[in-house]
C-alpha cells in the first residue's frame, strides 16, 4: 500500500513539474483508438496528433528562447557579483578605482571610481535604483540563484517536451501503418471478390 502511494504521489509531482505541458498518451491499441469520437477517418486522426505535434514544437521554441535569454543573463549577473565583491574590498581604501566601462556596444570609456559603499543597478524596463554594495550582492546572489534554477527547470521541461515528441510521432507513424494495413485488406477483399 505506501509502494502505491509512493508512486502515485512521484506520478502527481511529476505532472506539477510539468505544469502547462500536456502529457501524451501513448496509442497502444490503434483500433480502439479508431472508435474514439473525433476519430473517424485515419487523416482526421493524423491531423489531431500533428496539431498537437505542432503545439509541442511552439512550446519547445518558447522554452529555448527563456532558456537562451537565462543563460545569458547568468553570465552577466555573475560579473556584476565579482565586480561587486572588487568595490566591497576597495570601498575601505582611500584610492580611486580605474576601470573601464560599457558605453554602448564595442565602445568602452576609462573612469576612476572613487570609493563608494553604494551602486546603482539596472533592474530593467528602464528602471536604475540605488543600492549599498551589501544589499546589491544580497540581491544578485538571489537572483543568480533563481535564473539558475530556472535553467534547470527549463531543461527538464525540454527534456519532457522531448519525450512529448516522441510519444506523438510514435502515435502518428502507428496510426498511418493502421490505415495502410487496413487499405491493403480492403484492396485484397475487392480483388478476391472480383476474381
Amino acid at each position: 500500500m505506501a509502494a502505491t502511494i509512493d508512486t502515485s504521489n512521484a506520478v502527481q509531482a511529476t505532472k506539477k513539474k510539468h505544469l502547462g505541458i500536456p502529457e501524451a498518451i501513448f496509442v497502444e491499441d490503434v483500433d480502439s483508438f479508431m472508435k474514439k469520437p473525433g476519430n473517424e477517418t485515419a487523416d482526421s486522426a493524423l491531423r489531431k496528433l500533428d496539431e498537437q505535434h505542432q503545439k509541442y514544437k511552439y512550446m519547445e521554441l518558447n522554452l529555448s528562447q527563456k532558456k537562451l535569454r537565462l543563460k545569458s543573463q547568468i553570465p552577466q549577473i555573475s560579473q556584476t557579483l565579482e565586480i561587486l565583491r572588487h568595490m566591497q574590498k576597495k570601498k575601505d581604501t582611500k584610492t580611486p578605482m580605474d576601470t573601464h566601462f560599457l558605453l554602448a556596444d564595442n565602445v568602452y570609456c576609462k573612469a576612476s571610481v572613487p570609493p563608494t559603499d553604494k551602486v546603482c543597478l539596472w533592474l530593467g524596463a528602464n528602471v536604475m535604483l540605488e543600492y549599498d554594495i551589501d544589499e546589491a550582492q544580497a540581491l544578485l546572489e538571489k537572483n543568480l540563484s533563481t535564473a539558475s534554477r530556472n535553467c534547470e527547470t527549463l531543461e527538464d521541461d525540454l527534456d519532457f517536451l522531448r519525450d512529448q515528441f516522441t510519444t506523438t510521432e510514435v502515435n502518428m507513424a502507428r496510426v498511418y501503418n493502421w490505415d495502410v494495413k487496413r487499405r491493403s485488406k480492403e484492396n485484397l477483399l475487392k480483388s478476391a471478390e472480383k476474381s
